[in-house]
């Protein structure tokens, strides 16, 4: 089962090139921190500004760098079907243990059409998949109907990334499918698992690995006073990095002012306003490195 604390990795960037180097140390820091899975070329990794040669070089340093001691579930979802099929084919080449598939943004799907595009990539491979489910930034949420229609129909349909900012739609996805069921927002990873999710897949996971990983142990294990102190530690930074500016732009952000990254980014996402970037300073003080 795909479940703990897996990180939506961000591609570093430098000069305009992807930044291998500081890719692989981030792969380093993350797996030294025991995380349970590494998500590269997601949301956080501005995927639809990389090409596609870009997208399998990133898929395969994090896999050789991983050397196994991290899952990698690789972000291969387009609005494009054939795209998605190329992408998610080089992906599993290069060794990615499975994929992580967004539902198709922009040209807006019906819920028949995204049952035949997430059925036309599982039919291709027997190789896990986690659907993600972000309605704010696809413009289409998968319906819990459609959810459980394509595990039962597609038996390594294994897990969904919920990012719909709704505790209660995990009660509602528990009720009606075996679906293992991850927070996609850091803030919300707590509630979520408190009523059956069993992890995260975490963009503050970039910058403090350990304690993510810490809260999702705990309360895997039950124990909810660690996960409950933990949250309290990371709430307030889980929040800046998801609502100062778009996503990526703050962790990225934050990780070049702990001297992870460069703090480089590609059209059209930019660099923070400066005075989102001193707030963001100002809460990374609190939060030990």
């Amino acid at each position: 089962m795909i479940k703990g604390c897996y990180v939506a990795l961000v591609t570093p960037f430098r000069d305009g090139q992807v930044d291998l180097s500081a890719l692989e140390a981030l792969v380093d820091r993350l797996v030294a921190a025991g995380v349970d899975g590494l998500v590269p070329c997601g949301t956080t990794g501005e995927s639809p500004a990389l090409s596609d040669d870009e997208h399998a070089a990133v898929v395969a340093a994090v896999v050789r760098r991983a050397r196994g001691r991290a899952r990698v579930v690789a972000g291969t979802g387009t609005n494009c079907t054939d795209k998605t099929l190329r992408l998610s084919r080089r992906a599993l080449e290069a060794g990615a243990d499975g994929l992580m598939l967004v539902s198709p943004y922009y040209n807006k799907p019906t819920q028949e059409g995204l049952v035949r595009h997430f059925s036309t990539i599982a039919r291709e491979s027997s190789a896990p998949i986690m659907l993600y489910n972000i309605p704010g930034r696809t413009g289409v949420e998968i319906a819990p109907a459609t959810l459980a229609r394509l595990r039962s129909e597609h038996r390594n349909i294994v897990a969904v990334k919920h990012a719909t900012g709704n505790v209660d739609g995990v009660s509602e996805l528990s009720l009606m499918t075996d679906l293992a069921i991850l927070s996609g927002d850091d803030p919300l990873t707590l509630p979520m698992m408190s009523v059956g999710a069993v992890g995260v897949v975490s963009v503050i996971g970039n910058l403090v690995p350990s304690d993510v990983k810490g809260l999702t142990d705990a309360a895997l294990r039950g124990d909810w006073q660690v996960a409950l102190r933990l949250h309290r530690k990371t709430w307030r930074l889980a929040r800046a990095l998801l609502t100062l500016e778009t996503n990526p732009i703050p962790i990225k952000t934050a990780l070049a002012i702990r001297g992870l990254i460069a703090e480089e980014f590609r059209l059209p996402m930019c660099p923070m306003s400066a005075e989102n970037k001193s707030r963001l300073s100002a809460i990374l003080q609190e939060v030990p490195a």
